[in-house]
């Protein structure tokens, strides 16, 4: 049964990845599944609480990959930083829509749309850079990060750079957004 929940949360951001949660409705969504309506609301209260569970599972992954990224061991805190802001340059460049942040792709389109989605991705958000602070602070402790800034000020500044470079990129088509939020966050960690 569990399975049934997944594939359909599955299909969904796959969906939703490529057209934005608006767009895909349910009957789309049902048959790209490959299962009956009943299954749905099974699982899912509305579309919204389908929402709910998609952006629940995006952020748990999300957190997961953040953790393995921000967490390697052996490394200085600077360079997992860089390394966590060159991955998201990939993933945003790519040509494969679910390798996108739903975050970008989304909060705009939610916000307005359902307090519990945006509460969700707040939420993320905030735990984002609570973790990038977290990284700042051990970059501080094993000096490869200037022990002079603010880390959960500078946490929330790099976070909301990158954020920005990932929108302007998707108007301008290029990486060069990425080129300077690059350059700006190794100015501001130094």
């Amino acid at each position: 049964m569990e399975d049934t929940r997944t594939h359909i949360l599955d299909t969904g951001r796959a969906l939703t990845a490529q057209r934005g949660y608006t767009a895909v409705g349910l009957s789309e969504l049902l048959k790209t599944a490959g299962v009956p309506k009943g299954s749905f609301y099974h699982y899912f209260a509305s579309k919204e609480a389908f929402g709910c569970a998609l952006l629940d599972a995006y952020v748990a992954q999300y957190r997961t990959d953040l953790s393995h990224t921000l967490g390697a061991e052996g490394r200085p805190a600077a360079a997992r930083l860089l390394a966590y802001f060159e991955h998201w340059r990939e993933r945003q460049m790519s040509d494969n829509a679910e390798d996108k942040c739903l975050v970008v792709k989304l909060s705009a389109e939610i916000a307005d749309l359902s307090p519990d989605m945006r509460a969700i991705l707040n939420d993320g958000v905030a735990r984002i850079i609570e973790r990038l602070a977290k990284t700042l602070h051990e970059g501080q402790v094993d000096g490869s990060v200037s022990p002079a800034l603010d880390p959960e000020s500078v946490a929330t500044t790099l976070y909301q750079i990158w954020l920005g470079a990932s929108l302007m990129a998707k108007l301008s088509g290029t990486s060069d957004p990425f080129d300077q939020a690059i350059a700006t966050t190794r100015t501001l960690m130094s």
